[in-house]
């Protein structure tokens, strides 16, 4: 006998009895997105490897330690499947100069992939919905993304959400900022576990968002950025605070989130439940000014946002939210006159917008009703020789109101009855 093949640790299958769920999820999704003017473009999702290493950073996890890259043998290019969205899309709009007519609002959507260790809620491919806006200067747009994402929450039927919001103000704040922090770190270097000894001087912001318990009254204790902004960064912090309150989102100020990747400036938010243990973040983004110009654009203002799929899935299986990829009728047919008339009767229906299963395999109507209730179907339209020769059928209510009830009508006016 041969053997097996399993997946990949941290790749995974998403099977029929979840799929109604994913699938819903992402239809919402793209109609939300769709209700504020984002438009879709599709990614590849190989990229060249320097893509990331300039425009992520290259001292985050993602590019130390987390990217699949390899050297195509055919041609010696350095290639990575991508570990994020946002260095593609920008990518993609620098290469087709898609702002030469103005911003423009995107979404995308698709797998991901890091070597991560693998745990409920974080895999080694994992899928995101991702949202870039680019050419939008004021704090408007910012405000938009958090409220669009409020909605969605809603469209879903989730709750014990909650928006953290916070400002890391312009690239010459934060390198002011970067040195007292590293001064100050290194006079507490005693209390600094050894992931954050490794980051003080490639990425002193990210120890702000160790979960390490024995540091956290020390990082409590930090500098903080928010008291040293100019001008113009508490503006625009203000500003976002005010279109969320306008729009009657409610958000906190959380001063230790900081993201984890180099590009961001000013405006950063996550959306974040405590249902799902340490995976708690569904959704995260901000602003991030210079990144079109780091990987080859002209100046262009940006803001957008990822959210990971998998998490906002857990949470709806956490609420219970309803989905069903049932078919609408299960075609029941015995005898071959029936058998016959079965696939053609299913197409006049499908011509109506209905979603029909026809049975195959034969057996007695006994066993064929089992199957037509393990569909799922709201109904049963049966048919036997007799039926076949008259041109008539059984409608039989299988579920919701009327279960059980069974009625017998000509072929030509089952569409019309099912719909009604």
């Amino acid at each position: 006998m041969a053997d097996k093949f399993q997946s990949i640790k941290g790749f995974y299958d998403i099977l029929p009895g979840d799929s109604a769920l994913w699938q819903k999820l992402g239809d919402v999704a793209a109609r939300v997105l769709a209700q504020y003017g984002y438009r879709y473009i599709h990614l590849p999702i190989v990229e060249p490897t320097g893509l990331y290493v300039r425009g992520v950073g290259e001292n985050t996890d993602i590019v130390e330690k987390e990217m699949y890259s390899w050297v195509d043998a055919l041609n010696g290019d350095k290639l990575t499947l991508r570990p994020e969205g946002t260095a593609g899309c920008v990518r993609a709009v620098v290469e087709h100069s898609l702002t030469y007519n103005g911003p423009q609002r995107l979404w995308y959507a698709g797998p991901m992939f890091r070597h991560e260790n693998v745990q409920k809620g974080r895999q080694r491919q994992f899928h995101q919905v991702g949202v870039e806006a680019f050419g939008f200067t004021g704090p408007d747009v910012d405000a938009e993304q958090m409220v669009m994402l409020a909605r969605l929450w809603r469209e879903l039927g989730l709750a014990d959400v909650a928006l953290q919001i916070n400002t890391i103000g312009d690239a010459a704040e934060r390198a002011a900022y970067r040195q007292v922090l590293i001064e100050y770190f290194e006079r507490n270097s005693d209390l600094l576990d050894e992931d954050a000894r490794r980051r003080l001087h490639a990425n002193p912001l990210r120890i702000l968002d160790s979960k390490n318990p024995a540091m956290q009254e020390m990082i409590e204790a930090a500098p903080k950025l928010f008291d040293t902004l100019g001008p113009d960064s508490r503006a625009h912090y203000d500003g976002v605070c005010q279109f969320l309150s306008d729009a009657g989102v409610a958000f906190q100020l959380n001063q230790r989130l900081v993201r984890g990747l180099d590009y961001y400036n000013r405006t950063v938010f996550e959306w974040v439940t405590t249902r799902l243990g340490s995976q708690g973040t569904i959704a995260g983004g901000g602003r991030y000014d210079t990144l079109v110009e780091t990987l080859g654009g002209k100046p262009t203002p940006a803001c957008g946002f990822g959210m990971g799929l998998e998490r906002v899935f857990l949470l709806m299986q956490e609420y219970g939210v309803p989905a069903s990829d049932a078919p609408d009728v299960y075609l029941v047919n015995l005898g071959d006159a029936a058998q016959r008339l079965a696939p053609g009767l299913a197409e006049q229906l499908r011509d109506a917008g209905l979603a029909v299963a026809v049975h195959a395999g034969g057996g007695s109507f006994k066993s064929q009703f089992k199957k037509a209730d393990a569909s799922g179907a709201r109904f049963a339209v049966v048919i036997g020789d007799d039926e076949a020769r008259n041109g008539t059928a059984n409608l039989k209510t299988l579920t919701g109101d009327g279960a059980g009830e069974q009625v017998t009508l000509a072929l030509g006016d089952l569409a019309a009855r099912i719909r009604a």
